[in-house]
């Protein structure tokens, strides 16, 4: 008689169960073959649901940058801690960038409702005090003592100037305008009076994929400050010229010194990816060679896959693992490579190989009812930087064409974009199946004992409830996590055999 009156709580868990199977597998599944058809992955345009995941991720954001700055934690980080220093900031910027796009490309309702800077207004002011705030300067202070704003420094100056023009711009509000006119002068100048246009991000290290976004940067913010760097950008070429290239594919190197512009080591997907979307703007030819080279010595595609490399297929070592700058290597594709490289196909526009670049990014993202890309959460730094995947994802899908040539897409999907769909829909049938037969056999089984009936029930219903609860309206890990735990509940045996 015990099974039968603990009956409906296998219910319970068996609803549970399907609802989650829903929400974690079906909702997804059904999510990306809707998107994959999406006009803006194929015209040029700004895809329409990234409209509704930037409104999601705005509240998070908002949340998260204020607590972060309040917190005060970024200035104890160890500067080893690259991912933990770098990436909120770097992130931050990602997510400016794309609110950025997101704006200029709403020109009516039919997009979307509301305009971006609008429904993500306290976003944008918190991540601008992120970007401005010491405490997360901190590891840059540490590598460059108290004048870290005024020589060399690149990176983090180059983020500085991005952030607050992308924050002027989507404000009109100038309150951060007297520090963002003297980083623009003061690092133009700097790059400009230096013997080879490089300067090092960190004491020693230089990384000349960091120098162009940094004079994008500069250039961009004469559109907010009324200056004129393009005598400036002219020159600025020349620290891509010569000495820094890789001699076997004729793009600049991944490291560099300044002191002498000699390259080293081979060029590397990661950097050049996030380079080109920028080089466009300033030397169109120029940034043409670079991608054609790109697109020989790194592209790849088979039926089931497609992407950039790491490393150039000249250099066939490292085809696996990977490291904080790459992220995973799978086969010899690169993850942050491929990543980016939605941006740089779009910016070019080579929708032939944007569109399976996106599809794939879209089968691998699991997206939730919540509005949570779980896939790129889950390769953020989930304690220091828990957007940044989401939000550098969403920065390569807003980029607009800004080359007269292109190539449109044939609408090439990757098999590995549908095994990505089978994925989540076997998950979830199979989740489902395993609740629906766990029910059934409750129901065969009416004359089996439950051991420590009152116990049971009290540990189940506080596992559900608080379970229940936190994933509505809380944590939703630790929801999960409660709600796992009651479907082991109630189990069955012989009397006694929890004495």
């Amino acid at each position: 008689m015990a099974v039968k009156r603990f009956i409906w709580c296998v219910f319970v868990n068996t609803t549970l169960l399907i609802a989650l199977s829903v929400y974690f597998f079906f909702y997804p599944a059904v999510v990306i073959l809707h998107d994959m058809n999406d006009p803006g992955l194929v015209d040029g345009g700004v895809p329409r649901y990234t409209f509704s995941w930037h409104r999601s991720l705005s509240a998070d954001y908002e949340a998260w940058a204020h607590e972060r700055v309040m917190s005060g934690k970024a200035a104890g980080l160890n500067i080893n801690n690259i991912s933990g220093t770098e990436w909120p900031v770097f992130g931050t910027v990602f997510y400016l960038w794309a609110t950025v796009s997101l704006q200029q490309a709403w020109e009516d309702p039919t997009l979307f409702p509301v305009a971006p800077k609008e429904y993500a207004h306290g976003a944008i002011e918190t991540s601008a005090a992120l970007v401005v705030d010491p405490n997360h300067a901190g590891w840059v202070r540490k590598h460059w003592g108290d004048d870290y704003l005024s020589r060399e420094n690149l990176f983090y100056r180059m983020l500085l100037i991005s952030g607050l023009t992308s924050y002027q711009k989507l404000t009109d509000n100038d309150q951060y305008e007297i520090l963002l006119r003297d980083q623009v002068e003061s690092l133009s100048r700097e790059l400009d009076e230096s013997s080879y246009g490089l300067l090092d991000d960190y004491p020693g290290q230089c990384y000349p994929v960091d120098i162009l976004p940094a004079i994008a940067a500069i250039q961009r913010a004469d559109e907010v400050l009324g200056t004129d760097h393009s005598q400036f950008v002219q020159r600025a070429i020349r620290a891509f010229q010569g000495d820094v290239l890789d001699e076997n594919t004729g793009l600049p190197a991944y490291i560099a010194d300044s002191r002498t512009g000699q390259g080293y080591g081979p060029a590397r997907g990661a950097g050049i990816s996030f380079m080109l979307i920028g080089a466009p703007e300033l030397w169109p030819e120029t940034s043409q060679e670079w991608y054609d080279n790109y697109e020989n010595y790194f592209w790849q595609q088979t039926w089931a896959t497609a992407g950039f490399r790491e490393f150039s297929r000249e250099l066939p070592y490292r085809n696996w693992a990977g490291d904080v700058d790459s992220g995973p290597i799978l086969a010899s594709y690169g993850t942050a490579a491929s990543a980016f490289g939605i941006g740089t196909a779009r910016t070019f526009g080579r929708f032939d190989q944007a569109y399976p670049l996106s599809v794939e990014a879209l089968a691998a993202s699991w997206p939730l009812p919540d509005g949570t890309r779980l896939g790129p959460r889950m390769l953020s730094n989930l304690s220091d930087a828990p957007y940044i995947g989401e939000a550098s994802l969403l920065f390569a899908l807003t980029r607009r064409p800004m080359t007269s040539s292109g190539m449109p897409t044939d609408r090439f999907v990757p098999a590995s974009a549908y095994f990505g769909v089978i994925f989540y829909l076997t998950c979830g049938v199979v989740t489902s199946r395993r609740a629906l037969l766990s029910l059934r056999r409750w129901k065969k089984s009416s004359d089996s004992p439950i051991p420590q009936p009152k116990f049971q029930l009290v540990l189940w219903s506080i596992f559900s409830l608080v379970g229940l609860v936190s994933f509505l309206f809380f944590d939703r890990v630790i929801g999960l996590l409660f709600l796992l735990l009651a479907q082991t509940l109630p189990v069955k045996g012989r009397l006694g055999s929890w004495d």
